[in-house]
């Protein structure tokens, strides 16, 4: 996404505009400090908390005081997040952490996760879900296995949340579980990408399902409301590159041009995304941005989304579609070029 990174060289009188507007608005008073997702004394749920964000989440949740449910397919990988979790915590003595085994792409798993959960917590259901599991396989769309990826990433990708918030939604807004509209909010979170607000050549079989994942989400956003004495609240983040395993796994398969593409890119560490979209969930935002690269990208394609801060999210949605023309043109100059010098895809060695 080298030409996405440029924004803040290439462009820099509208950028500057857009922070100039920021820093106005802000001492303005229209951002607010309280803390919109405490955690402390609470429970939060994540999935895909073996490894990468989500485990560096959980690690972080802990620090401010949770009880923590890791769930993920791969018992080793948790027992040793587990310890690290445990390690974190801020209060030793009273926090719990606990991991379920789960295949997040397997029908139904939520159910029983959720009803797991509940019994190891006392009979309350968690606090918090953060659906964090996810997998890339990216491919031209016109190789061999891009069908059976896409339906395996969509089957993780949106399939895997999709459950999830359906078993914990049927918990949370049941009648019996009623707190009123003054009652400490549930929060469901979603973890979706950057790809699902500016889509690239060669993740046809993954981009699509991150999409979806924001459509869902903002379906949600709004049917929560149809229950306002269960009052629950819906987040979606947008992470960029983040260097963990899967990212590993997911340059194995690869196409060139799409590493020509990102390769300026800035990959951040799982760490410093997880910190990041903790601060976005406490802050209160809807879209949770992990970076000042994201924040533009939200606004420039955010439609009938919720908006974090109407006038702000509105004012710089106005720059980023002239941003975009040069962008575009300058992507797919690139994927041209590439195509005449490389010669013709079909022709070019498969990775496996």
């Amino acid at each position: 996404m080298e030409q996405l990174q440029t924004l803040s060289t290439s462009w820099s009188l509208p950028v500057a505009a857009i922070v100039a507007a920021i820093g106005i608005f802000a001492t303005m008073g229209l951002f607010s400090s309280k803390n919109h997702m405490p955690v402390e004394g609470r429970t939060v749920l994540l999935t895909g908390a073996s490894e990468g964000m989500g485990r560096s989440a959980a690690i972080q949740l802990s620090q401010k005081g949770a009880n923590v449910i890791l769930v993920s397919r791969n018992v080793g990988r948790l027992e040793e997040a587990l310890a690290d979790v445990r390690a974190a915590a801020k209060n030793p003595s009273t926090q719990r952490f606990t991991y379920i085994s789960a295949d997040v792409s397997e029908h139904d798993y939520a159910a029983v996760v959720i009803a797991e959960a509940i019994a190891w917590n006392g009979g309350r259901s968690p606090d918090i879900v953060w659906c964090v599991a996810g997998m890339s396989t990216p491919l031209l769309w016109t190789d061999d296995d891009s069908m059976a990826a896409a339906r395996r990433n969509m089957d993780v990708n949106y399939f895997g949340s999709a459950e999830m918030s359906r078993a914990i939604l049927r918990e949370w807004l049941a009648p019996e579980n009623s707190t009123g509209p003054k009652g400490e909010p549930k929060h469901l979170v979603f973890t979706a990408s950057m790809l699902a607000l500016f889509a690239i050549l060669g993740y046809g079989p993954y981009t699509p399902t991150k999409w979806a994942l924001r459509g869902l989400a903002d379906t949600l956003a709004m049917e929560v409301n149809y229950y306002p004495d269960n009052p629950v609240k819906v987040h979606i983040v947008f992470p960029g590159t983040i260097v963990s395993p899967g990212y590993e796994r997911e340059n194995q398969t690869k196409p060139d041009i799409t590493v020509e593409l990102e390769k300026d890119e800035p990959a951040e560490s799982p760490d410093t995304v997880a910190r990041r979209a903790i601060a976005g969930l406490e802050a209160g935002k809807y879209f949770v941005d992990v970076s000042f690269l994201g924040r533009l990208m939200q606004c420039g394609i955010m439609g009938g989304s919720p908006r974090n801060n109407w006038v702000l999210d509105t004012m710089m949605g106005w720059f980023i579609p002239i941003i975009y023309f040069f962008v575009l043109r300058g992507m797919n100059s690139t994927v041209v070029k590439w195509a005449r010098e490389k010669g013709h895809p079909f022709t070019h060695p498969k990775k496996k």
